[in-house]
């Protein structure tokens, strides 16, 4: 079992040898979607949407050269399935025809590429409404109503942090929310997504649902797990319902909220046992930061998830990507090497370097565009 970084010897040959290309490289096929390799590049937001929640040619440029650097699924980031689902303002959208044909030019240029485009669908919660991270106290800084703001609901009224107090989710908000996913799905097909996942952790609005720490409700959708269940499981069936048989679905998971009395990884695992029978795909594999507590957040040490991904992967029966402090290709071999993880997601990795997979395939030219080797 995978529980820090491997060993340099246990890699046989080297990854550094530049010949070298491991089962890191090989092809992952989820129902009729072949992704070429099973390095991903994680949703990350970027907060640089137009006011229209349309992405811009941030986005084109950010994800296209991802896309030109050998990543083999480009995962936009979460973007919102309704106006008052948003985090912030400049947050991308997919809740209409207009949103769904800006991101096209996203989805076209990463399939020249050769690479996946999979976009991540997301409703905030209690999350929702604040400023950029680089605007005054940013992701804890509330944007009131009168501000520019919105309302946010949540399972109770339990804030995040210092966030506007959310409204308790009537049945009538619960049941918009999945008609919302529902659509918002529907929209991802009309962009040319190939694939798309739910968020169901990070503590946004399913994750709330999911966790006694923030779900306080004493109805159908409250106290026992199932009940707890009940609204991202309903999410979870309708994305799937409405995104084509042919194409695959994620769930982001949590595997534990790092705090007693939180969801735990049995907790993790039954839930994952009913995404699977819901027919959900792939598991992205991560933890914490439900509360702004700081011992809410994973421990820092490489590939924190890969255990929880090994356990989940076994209760369920489906794939899964870890995600979270996977820093250099070396450890991506190892984690797709040791059969606990079927893909890896990188992120900050990604973001310090779009040609991460490229450079290490850099004896494979045929892996890097014509317009490159000048430089091989």
């Amino acid at each position: 079992m995978i529980t820090a970084r491997f060993a340099p010897q246990e890699v046989s040959p080297p990854v550094s040898s530049p010949a070298f290309v491991g089962p890191e490289m090989s092809p992952l096929q989820l129902r009729d979607v072949t992704v070429a390799n099973r390095v991903w590049m994680s949703p990350m937001a970027q907060y640089s949407a137009a006011p229209d929640g349309k992405p811009t040619d941030w986005h084109l440029v950010h994800y296209g050269a991802r896309a030109v650097g050998g990543a083999g699924l480009i995962m936009i980031e979460a973007t919102a399935v309704g106006p008052s689902h948003r985090c912030t303002a400049a947050d991308l959208g997919l809740w209409n025809e207009e949103q769904a044909a800006a991101h096209r030019r996203l989805t076209s240029f990463i399939s020249e590429q050769g690479a996946v485009p999979a976009i991540q669908l997301q409703a905030a919660g209690r999350k929702g409404s604040h400023k950029p991270p680089w605007d005054g106290l940013g992701q804890n800084d509330p944007v009131h109503v009168g501000d520019g703001g919105w309302d946010t609901i949540a399972p109770s009224t339990v804030p995040f942090g210092d966030l506007s107090l959310p409204q308790e989710a009537s049945h009538a908000d619960i049941d918009r929310t999945v008609a919302d996913f529902a659509h918002s799905a529907k929209m991802a097909q009309h962009a040319g997504y190939r694939v798309v996942e739910i968020q169901a952790s990070h503590g946004y609005i399913l994750h709330a649902f999911l966790s006694p720490l923030s779900n306080h409700r004493t109805d159908e959708y409250g106290g026992t797990l199932q009940n707890r269940m009940r609204f991202p499981l309903r999410v979870a069936r309708a994305v799937r319902q409405a995104f084509p048989e042919e194409k695959p679905v994620f769930v982001r998971i949590t595997a534990t909220d790092w705090v007693e009395g939180g969801i735990s990884i049995d907790e993790a695992a039954i839930f994952a046992k009913e995404l699977a029978a819901v027919g959900i795909d792939l598991l992205d594999v991560t933890s914490g930061v439900l509360l702004r507590d700081v011992q809410a957040r994973p421990p820092a040490r490489d590939g924190v998830h890969i255990e929880f991904a090994d356990a989940l992967k076994k209760a369920s029966g489906l794939p899964v990507a870890p995600v979270g402090q996977i820093a250099d290709m070396s450890l991506a071999g190892e984690i797709v090497a040791s059969g606990q993880a079927d893909a890896v997601l990188m992120g900050r990795a990604l973001l310090r370097d779009p040609y991460l997979v490229l450079h290490h395939r850099r004896d494979d030219h045929s892996s890097w565009p014509n317009q490159y080797h000048r430089a091989l």
